[in-house]
């Protein structure tokens, strides 16, 4: 059951992203006179567009989360340093709050990283399947290569005593 949480959870964080860099490549204008008035340049505009919209298809399917999960962490929280810092108005205020329980989900994402139902996981579980194929392999080959040592030493053994049968004249 805490897994079916975790996936809609995971799917619930990507839609808040998915929808705000959507908004920041359709309004390009309007996000680089915001990313401007907050004193850092507004050719930032695109690219953290394009950030918002690949972080947020990246948890949907589930690749990579872990890292776009702290990476997203740490933008959210430098949002609230450079875009909600007036903790005096209520409006900013509660804005930075809403970025600091983002910014909580998204540790709790990166907790549970490797959840079902994600690339992740699926990776993980080839991997798991590989290891083992490996380890299988590996046994089965030193069993071969012990029954082969075996082997020649049972026929080592044997010539050892046919030499000693033969007459000493023969030697």
């Amino acid at each position: 059951m805490s897994m079916i949480a975790v996936f809609f959870g995971r799917l619930f964080i990507a839609v808040i992203f998915l929808v705000s860099g959507i908004s920041k490549l359709i309004h390009v204008s309007d996000t680089h006179a915001m990313i401007a008035a907050a004193g850092l340049p507004g050719a930032l505009a695109v690219p953290t567009g394009l950030f918002e919209l690949l972080a947020a298809l990246c948890l949907i399917f589930g690749v990579a989360t872990r890292l776009w999960s702290i990476l997203l962490a740490v933008f959210v929280l430098l949002t609230i340093l450079f875009f909600h810092r007036e903790f005096t108005d209520p409006v900013q205020a509660m804005a930075a709050m809403k970025n600091l329980a983002i910014a909580g989900g998204l540790l709790c994402l990166f907790g549970y990283g490797h959840t079902r139902w994600s690339y992740d996981a699926l990776r993980q579980r080839r991997r798991d399947e590989h290891a083992k194929y490996e380890a299988e392999r590996r046994a089965s080959e030193a069993e071969l290569r012990a029954a082969r040592a075996e082997g020649r030493a049972e026929m080592a053994g044997e010539s050892a005593v046919i030499v000693e049968k033969r007459p000493f004249w023969r030697r």
